[in-house]
């Protein structure tokens, strides 16, 4: 048979797989600050990728030199000027929001914080946003009874509560009966690349520097930490404790410095806007808080390769394994704190080995990269539900 007369074969045509549209979503927060939530927003706007999200946002206040200084480039952002819920401001700035979502049709509004939660969940639902999730990643010490009414009341317009603990679900499940399935654990990351090129801690060193990133509150326990440093300096007189951050209790911190006499061997060093520097300058890196979710601070020292002590609340001991990635002691005893830097100070191959098994757990399981995937995977998930 020629080749004329031969029978035709039949030609697939391949059906180019349909493109995804980017997953819109807008995030709401009262105001930007270098604190550690709002530092992990700003991270994840800045790390996820345009293709699969794009994101907005909306600052309920945001009005202060610092927020404004902090607000990313690539993200169309509104400021709304609310300071007080029950105010014309707050009336006026419904039909503001309305506009924003108009022009920008988020798929999924993320709310973080009391006021930001109370007067964006309800209006985006009522506004057609199909999803809206609600941002917890603390486990709830300030919770009062009016804050868990209010909760409730916001609670049938949230779609789903994000946390980044598996403690702090079974706190929310728990303790303010959130229904399980409707509660995500999506894990925090860290600036992994910050912390290249550091030396491994060296506690054989003739002054140890004992570091704490921090903001001066109750809850951070850095009267504690004082106490701690009281205990541990009569043992080992030529070491240094030093506190990065600022806050509401300096004033009262000041003054149990001067009762305890620690002079110039624990120093309050006020806001640092360089932690990674800071953590260079550290040999043992110390977290003393009475609660926590998943500490941005704790993560840094990992990255950092520093030699860790952490107390044991909230996902510290899921991050730092006791006896290999650095040492877990009981909540609100300075005492265990003073001997757990003494365990380390006389043992300082065990406290480097300590701070290159966190660095390698860190770059593992914790980078700003994992923790994009998460966001993006779940935004994804959520959409198409």
């Amino acid at each position: 048979m020629s080749a004329l007369l031969a029978p035709r074969r039949s030609l697939a045509i391949a059906t180019p797989a349909p493109v995804e549209k980017p997953v819109r979503v807008c995030f709401m927060i009262d105001r930007l600050s270098r604190a550690g939530t709002e530092t992990q927003l700003l991270a994840l706007i800045r790390e996820l990728d345009r293709s699969r999200v794009q994101p907005s946002l909306v600052l309920l206040d945001g009005e202060d030199d610092l927020s404004r200084t902090l607000e990313p480039e690539d993200c169309p952002v509104i400021r709304l000027g609310v300071r007080r819920l029950m105010s014309l401001t707050a009336a006026r700035a419904v039909s503001q929001l309305r506009a924003f979502w108009r022009e920008h049709q988020p798929d999924v509004l993320q709310a973080y914080f009391l006021d930001a939660a109370y007067f964006g969940v309800p209006l985006a639902k009522l506004s057609g946003v199909k999803r809206v999730v609600r941002v917890r990643n603390n486990l709830g010490y300030w919770v009062n009874s009016k804050h868990r009414v209010l909760g409730r009341c916001v609670r049938p317009f949230v779609d789903a509560t994000l946390t980044n603990t598996a403690t702090g679900k079974q706190a929310l499940v728990e303790k303010e009966q959130h229904a399980s399935e409707r509660v995500v654990v999506l894990e925090n990351g860290v600036d992994i690349a910050m912390f290249n090129r550091f030396m491994f801690p060296d506690t054989s060193k003739p002054r140890v520097r004992v570091g704490c990133v921090a903001n001066l509150r109750p809850v951070k326990n850095i009267d504690g930490l004082m106490l701690a440093a009281k205990a541990a300096l009569e043992r080992f007189p030529k070491m240094v404790f030093e506190v990065a951050g600022d806050g509401e209790q300096r004033a009262e911190l000041e003054r149990l410095h001067t009762v305890l006499g620690l002079g110039e061997r624990f120093k309050l060093r006020g806001s640092v806007s360089d932690i990674a520097g800071f953590l260079r300058t550290v040999d043992i890196a110390v977290l003393p808080s009475h609660s926590e979710g998943m500490s941005n601070s704790l993560l840094e020292y990992m990255a950092s390769g520093r030699a860790v002590i952490a107390t044991d609340v909230g996902a510290n001991a899921q991050l730092v394994r006791h006896g290999k990635d650095g040492l877990i002691v009981p909540a609100s005893n300075p005492e265990a704190i003073a001997d757990a830097i003494e365990k380390l100070i006389e043992n300082p191959m065990r406290a480097a080995a300590y701070g290159a098994s966190a660095r390698r757990r860190a770059e593992a399981e914790y980078s700003r990269d994992a923790m994009r995937r998460r966001f993006e995977d779940f935004y994804r998930s959520i959409t198409n539900n």
